[in-house]
């Protein structure tokens, strides 16, 4: 996959896009305990368009996988149950209206709803998905967030460790 993506050019993010679809839609037709154990998150295909930007980040967040493009949150691909089984879009509420016109498929996410979301469900998945890549690309100013600090941990709550500490 990666060297159909290398050697397709300027518009290989499509092409890649679409043949991840295709592979998609073949695990889809699988038993979700017959899918390789290797497969975690088979939502991954949206981020390759971001694989040869200097800029791309992928990082685990909450059992889902989260895309960061020049230090901002973007998309979340979430594999689990509902409702975090579809993409997340990381964006402001006064964002969201102008989001929602250009892709009817997105609604607020009923647990984030300062972010939008698109189910794997929804007819329109595939296609809103290869939009929001796009936009990301584009580095689209309504989408992306600037993640939170993570707090620094307390000498007394350390992970659990059966070390001396």
């Amino acid at each position: 996959m990666r060297e159909s993506f290398a050697s397709s050019g300027a518009h290989g993010g499509i092409a890649a896009t679409r043949m991840a679809i295709s592979a998609r839609r073949a695990l889809l037709s699988l038993p979700r305990h017959a899918m390789p154990s290797k497969i975690r998150n088979s939502l991954l295909w949206i981020f390759d368009a971001f694989e040869r930007e200097a800029g791309y980040i992928r990082k685990p967040m909450f059992g889902c996988d989260a895309a960061y493009l020049d230090g901002l949150l973007c998309l979340v691909a979430a594999d689990r149950d509902p409702p975090f089984n579809g993409v997340l879009v990381c964006t402001s509420r006064e964002r969201h209206a102008s989001l929602i016109e250009a892709m009817p498929a997105l609604r607020a996410h009923p647990v984030l709803g300062k972010w939008l979301y698109v189910p794997q469900a929804d007819a329109a998945f595939e296609d809103t998905s290869a939009q929001l890549s796009a936009l990301v690309l584009a580095r689209d100013p309504r989408i992306g967030v600037e993640p939170k600090p993570r707090k620094p941990r307390q000498a007394g709550k350390a992970r659990n460790s059966v070390l001396p500490g």
